[in-house]
């Protein structure tokens, strides 16, 4: 299968409460998921850039991503159904609140991102449906007791 390549940044958002917000996905071909806000690289953007836009697209939320702190190379479907090899950058972002603006969502993001949830350790832990990245409470935590 031939995969489109994909430059994406992704963002690790953490409340004052050192929770971390994830995405509900509902896509029409496969079933329930949570992610990080983030997405594609525009043309022209940088990481950082692009992680900045999609905060501020997904979250209502015009902060700073700061330094990249994980790089990853992922295969997948994307919700518009294409095949990608996917280099994925994480930014560390911290709120100052938990009150985030959904209006910047397009009509396909209105359509799939259902929910949303500030989700502590804890409750990642004992979610019962399937997260990414998979291995996020692993990357996060330890992040955080160290910031």
């Amino acid at each position: 299968m031939t995969r489109a390549l994909r430059p994406a940044a992704r963002i690790l958002l953490l409340d004052p409460d050192q929770r971390v917000l994830l995405f509900r996905f509902t896509p029409d071909d496969r079933p329930p998921f949570w992610c990080t806000p983030g997405g594609a690289v525009d043309p022209g953007e940088s990481y950082a850039q692009a992680a900045r836009r999609e905060l501020r697209e997904e979250t209502g939320l015009d902060l700073d991503p700061g330094p990249e702190i994980l790089q990853r190379h992922v295969e997948f479907i994307t919700i518009e159904g294409v095949p990608v090899s996917a280099d994925e950058r994480y930014f560390l972002v911290r709120a100052n609140s938990a009150e985030i603006d959904t209006g910047g969502h397009t009509a396909l993001e209105q359509r799939v991102m259902t929910r949303w949830h500030w989700f502590s350790q804890a409750e990642l832990s004992a979610l019962d449906e399937p997260y990414f990245p998979e291995d996020l409470a692993d990357i996060l935590w330890p992040v955080e007791q160290t910031a």
